[in-house]
Order: structure tokens, then sequence, then C-alpha cells
């Protein structure tokens, strides 16, 4: 079966059926269903209100690897979803536009300059305003402007889900996910700040930030959301999180990974971020488990400085090393990755779901950006 979804390009055409799933597809749909949506905002707004919703448009745009659409059409298709898919791609869009909402206050809330290779949105709207401002009102006006472009972002994600076209008993399905998912984030994100600063031991507490902030918002509830669209039995939705929670773990071990060792040419971010903001990752908790006391002291010392230097975030990399912990973690997202494909293996999915979330499992845990 393929949907033609009207975007402001034309029309992309996109296949939805039990032979094959075509990632490349799903994303250019869900883009489409975007594109349009905003080209709509941009019709009706006034003169005075271009410039935050071309900021919004720019940045949903240039880059992301819609990740919680793509599962949510995955999720539509392993309950052997049918009928007309695009009120399935709409919701699933309202996904990334949900994430756009958390990406941008978390920049704000991480002071983070750059974003996907470029500068986050409340930066640039600081440099924007910067010449009509002093420096100090521009940088507070850039992050108040950015509060406000994701509350709209969180605003315009409701919108959308709720003029995706879905019949009542979907709809009231999709709302319990939906409700969930976001409620979980907050939890993850509110764990994530009350961790961030002094490094410590606690890699349980460090999982658990992991697997509400991350594993599943990021793979769990938009697989759900796909499954309660097709109106799905427990069984499948069983099946979806015991494949979803492991490889969302792995998906976020391997971004700890990337935030300490990885090429910001790929990644779009600085690779000492994480230890300058003091980021409770279980990387950082098994060096500090794991370090000797001239370590801990080094650790202890460093880690969580904002005026971190690139020598000594080598120096932390090297505990990281010494201590056993980058492996470690590696080790852990292969055991992540078994899980979620055995999981598959006694999933009650078609073939083309099944080969599809192989291939994401895969792309999750040995991703380089």
């Amino acid at each position: 079966m393929r949907v033609a979804v009207a975007g402001a390009g034309g029309h992309t055409m996109m296949a939805l059926n039990d032979a094959v799933l075509d990632m490349v597809e799903i994303r250019q749909a869900v883009d489409s269903v975007l594109a349009e949506f905003l080209a709509a905002k941009i019709r009706s707004a006034p003169p005075q209100l271009m410039e935050p919703i071309e900021t919004l448009r720019r940045f949903l745009f240039v880059g992301g690897k819609r990740i919680r659409p793509v599962m949510c059409v995955c999720g539509w298709c392993a309950a052997h979803g049918r009928g007309d898919p695009e009120p399935v791609l709409r919701a699933a869009a309202s996904l990334e536009l949900f994430h756009t909402f958390a990406l941008i206050h978390d920049d704000v809330m991480d002071d983070s300059d750059t974003r996907r290779g470029h500068r986050s949105v409340h930066a640039s709207l600081a440099d924007r305003h910067r010449s009509r401002q002093g420096p100090g009102d521009a940088d507070r006006f850039g992050a108040n402007a950015a509060i406000l472009l994701g509350d709209l972002a969180l605003t315009w994600s409701d919108e959308l889900l709720h003029s995706a076209g879905l019949a009542p008993v979907p709809m009231r399905a999709a709302l319990g996910v939906v409700n969930a998912m976001r409620t979980e984030v907050m939890y993850g994100q509110y764990l994530d700040l009350l961790g961030t600063g002094r490094p410590t031991g606690n890699i349980a507490y460090a999982l658990t930030v992991s697997r509400f902030k991350t594993a599943k918002y990021t793979v769990e509830r938009p697989l759900h959301l796909g499954g309660a669209l097709a109106g799905c039995s427990t069984a499948v939705m069983e099946a979806c999180t015991a494949y979803a929670l492991p490889i969302g773990e792995a998906f976020q071990l391997r971004d700890d990974l990337l935030g300490g060792f990885g090429d910001p040419t790929a990644t779009g971010k600085p690779i000492t971020d994480d230890f300058r903001h003091g980021k409770c990752t279980v990387l950082m908790a098994l060096a500090v488990a794991r370090a000797t006391p001239a370590q801990l002291r080094l650790l202890r010392a460093l880690v969580g400085r904002p005026d971190l230097t690139e020598e000594q975030a080598d120096s932390v990399r090297a505990v990281l090393e010494a201590t056993g912990a980058r492996l470690a973690v590696e080790r852990m997202i292969a055991r992540r990755r078994r899980r979620a494909m055995n999981a598959l293996d006694h999933a009650p999915f078609p073939e083309a779901a099944v080969e599809a979330l192989r291939q994401l499992a895969h792309a999750a845990s040995v991703r380089t950006s």
C-alpha cells in the first residue's frame, strides 16, 4: 500500500505493507506533514511573528533522525495496522514537534550553545538581537524567547495530533500513551537535573534517568502510540516494551559515549559538554565506582567545571578508559542489543516490522552521531 502525503514541495509516496518498510520514505513522509503544517502557520501569521516561526522551522529541518515518528509508524505496522496511514503519519509527526519543544528547553536548561552542528535556538536568537540590546540583555532575550518557542512547539504538537483525523477510539488510546510519555520524560528531565553536578558512582540512579529520559520516551512510547492507533492487543504492547527498553537504554548509553569520545563534526555537539555540566551518565558513574583514590580526586576536581579546558577533558577521558568504564558501557550496549533482538524473535509482529526494528536497533546502538 502506498499513500501520497502532501507537503510544501509536492507529494511523497510512502509504502506501508507487509513486505517492506522503507525508513527513508517514512522520514520523508513525516517531513512532508511537518512542512505542510508549518507552511500553513507561516501563511496565517502576522509579519511581526515571521522570525520566531522561521526560527522554529529552521531548527526542525536542520537535522534530526525522526526516530520517534519512525518508531510510531513501526508500532502501527507491528500491530498489523490497516486502513489509511495518513492519520498515523500526522500523529507520528506530532511526536517530532514535541521533541523539538524538549530539545529547545533542554538547551536552555543546559546553557548549550550548539545543537545539530548549529547554534542552538536560544543562542541564535540572542545573536540576532545583540545589536539592539546589551550583551546580557540579548542573552536573556534569547533564553526567554526560546522558552516561548519551545512552548509553541508543544502547543502545535497537540494541535497536529488532535487534527490528525483519528477516530474517537484510537484518539482516546493515543492520548493515554502520549500523556504517559510526556509525564515520563519530564520525570527523566528532573532526575537528570537533580543528578547533574558532582559525579557519583550511583549506577542504578544513572540507569533510571536513562530509562525515563530516553528509553521510554524515544522507543517504548512511540511504539505504543503506533500500536494504540492500530488497536493492538496487550501481547503486542508487551512485545513492544520487551524490545524498546533495552534498545532505548542502548541508545542512551551510546549517546553517553559519543558525548565524551565522539566526533563533534558528526554529533553536532562539543564533546566536553557532558563533562562541563557534570551530567549523570552511566559512563561517569561506572568510572567513579571503579576509580582509585587519585582518579576519584581528579574526577571530582574537574567534572562539573564550566571552564573545563580541552586538556583537562582529555584527563577525564583517560580515567574513563583506565577504569574500564568505556569498555563496560560498550558491553552493556551489546547485551541490550542482543536482548532486544531476542525479543523480536518472539514478537507477534509481521516480518516487515521485525526487519525494520532490527535495522533501527543496529542504527541506535552503533551510530556515530
